[in-house]
């Protein structure tokens, strides 16, 4: 009897529809089509229910993106998940997650946005906490509570809402825009999305969640819950007036900033790829900051893929190395993982933007836009510097891995044998090759030049090669060489901790409640209530019992006068 697994049944499912939706994107971006669907589920007391999908060029290219980028992530975790017990609610569980982000990516409906919104928080709660050991627990309510602000912020602009008839966002953006009224809801909408993202300063929760499995890391830091928020502003870009576009301009560009300093003093493995993650999603919202809402949507579908096939290699190297995640005891992977190793390179080449792979065309076209943009010398500096910062910490973790020497354990054989994961990583791999110039020609049709001097020109590989080069300087520090970490400890301590973010989100929140808490316990539990209360007078009854019983039992004499006393009492009452 033929049996399939749970995974290739949901591999096969979501792939072929992964197909069917960019196709059926493909051709409305050609055709230039928009369907609104409304189906009306139930009607309660004249009172239609209402479900609202929009159906563009834009919502389909993404879902097939995500079903894509998820089917192959199941494939791979056939292999990678297979000594657990569970994993039947693993797959169930992801599935959920891809159904959340579907319910968010054609809604143009508040509603239906926050219950797509609210399943991707719980799922991946769920998700976090899957291996059930403290670090994940810590790491989940830090993920959770986190997103709780944005979906608070949601929950605020439905309130809001109200008001104009429609949750139908999509009605309202012109007015929106002109609205001083409205520039509330876009405020609560741009908090919304920078939590999702994580921008600064709920930056901490995304290299938190790496407690995760890897394979619920490829997904949720690629095409998912980080997205979410990206995509949300991408929707709602034409509503931003110019002090708000200001505002994410800074904070995304420092957030871009931030991560890519981080980075280059991490050592786990795969909190060096959650950096670089998040130092494009900083890319990504700084960008659409400016006002290029297709350019930023067009870098968030070639990040997808080329992140989505990072996570799965550095999964594979952590398989193979049996849970160690320090890149100081890796080296010389190259030629005991030659095939995870070419994924891996390809992939770190497309984040550092090298030509004609998919990376290049989004990161260098948004490179070459910011220098003809009216934006301050600041901005323009952060956009470089990141870049210089991204190339430096992938040359860095391509020096660490792949060369040099094995640094792990003596005759310590490293294979790939694992098929279903190495599938997973190929049908990735072609993607992250050719994907960026199939979406360049599907979402920029009209071919554009753009002209500049020569100096601002080359500057992108300008910065890449000197990126490049500290990158190799960088790598050549050791373990046991020079601790040049410790000489300057403060410092590495202050950028290595992306500027104190999680000690900032954690110690700082929990810790002036808990003395809050401590002092109440201390004044009035078992201070001044605790004797005025329940114990004072449990032990002044005690002590009066005590005087009572020692009055009857010990003392003849008392006991016989209290018994003449009673009994006179008793005779004068019958008496009367």
């Amino acid at each position: 009897m033929f049996y399939m697994s749970i995974c290739k049944i949901s591999f096969i499912f979501l792939f072929v529809s992964s197909v069917v939706f960019c196709l059926m994107g493909f051709n409305f971006s050609l055709n230039d089509l928009i369907y609104f669907v409304e189906w009306e589920v139930v009607t309660l007391n004249s009172t239609p229910i209402v479900m609202t999908i929009l159906l563009d060029w834009m919502s389909l290219i993404f879902l097939g993106f995500v079903l894509f980028i998820s089917s192959l992530v199941i494939l791979y975790s056939e292999d990678y998940m297979s000594g657990d017990l569970n994993i039947n609610r693993f797959i169930i569980l992801v599935l959920l997650f891809v159904l959340s982000m579907m319910f968010l990516i054609i809604s143009p409906n508040l509603i239906s946005i926050l219950l797509g919104w609210d399943g991707l928080g719980l799922v991946s709660y769920c998700l976090v906490i899957y291996y059930q050991n403290v670090k994940s627990y810590n790491a989940g309510m830090l993920t959770i509570l986190s997103n709780r602000v944005g979906d608070v912020a949601l929950l605020m602009c439905i309130a809001w809402m109200i008001n104009f008839g429609s949750w139908n966002y999509i009605y309202y953006l012109e007015f929106l825009k002109n609205s001083t009224e409205m520039f509330y809801i876009t405020i609560l909408v741009v908090l919304a999305g920078m939590t999702s993202s994580a921008q600064i300063p709920f930056s901490s929760w995304l290299p938190a969640a790496m407690a995760a499995p890897t394979p619920v890391s490829a997904l949720v830091h690629s095409s998912t819950l980080v997205t979410a928020g990206v995509y949300l502003l991408i929707r709602f870009g034409l509503a931003f007036g110019e002090s708000l576009n200001m505002i994410l301009l800074l904070v995304s560009g420092l957030t871009m900033f931030m991560a890519g300093l981080g980075a280059n003093f991490e050592y786990d493995l795969s909190k060096i790829i959650a950096l670089s993650t998040l130092s494009q999603l900083g890319l990504m919202m700084s960008i659409l900051s400016i006002g290029f809402y297709s350019l930023s949507f067009f870098h968030l579908l070639t990040h997808a893929l080329f992140s989505a096939l990072l996570f799965m290699c550095a999964g594979m190297i952590i398989h193979a190395m049996k849970d160690s995640q320090d890149i100081r005891f890796m080296g010389n992977l190259s030629f005991q993982m030659p095939l995870t190793s070419s994924c891996l390179m390809v992939s770190n080449f497309t984040l550092c933007g090298m030509p004609f792979l998919a990376g290049f065309y989004s990161s260098d076209l948004i490179l070459e836009v910011v220098s003809m943009s009216y934006i301050n010398f600041f901005g323009f500096v952060l956009f470089f510097l990141s870049t210089g910062l991204t190339v430096c910490y992938s040359f860095r973790l391509f020096y660490y891995t792949l060369c040099g020497d094995f640094n792990m354990f003596p005759l310590f054989s490293v294979d790939e044998v694992n098929y279903n994961m190495v599938l997973g990583m190929l049908g990735l791999l072609v993607m992250a090759v050719l994907g960026g110039s199939m979406l360049s020609w599907i979402i920029f049709p009209t071919p554009v030049i753009t002209f500049l001097p020569f100096h601002l020109k080359m500057m992108a590989l300008f910065v890449s090669i000197v990126g490049g080069w500290v990158g190799y300087e960088v790598s050549k520090l050791y373990l046991g060489e020079s601790l040049v970490g410790m000489m300057y400890y403060g410092s590495s301590c202050f950028l290595g901790s992306m500027w104190f973010m999680p000690y900032i989100s954690t110690y700082s929140l929990s810790s002036a409640p808990l003395v809050v808490g401590y002092q109440t316990l201390k004044i009035f539990d078992s201070g001044w209530s605790e004797y005025f209360g329940g114990q004072g007078l449990y032990w002044f009854m005690m002590s009066l019992g005590k005087v009572n019983q020692w009055w009857q039992l010990n003392n003849m004499k008392f006991f016989l006068m209290f018994f003449a006393v009673w009994f006179i009492l008793l005779v004068f009452v019958v008496l009367i």
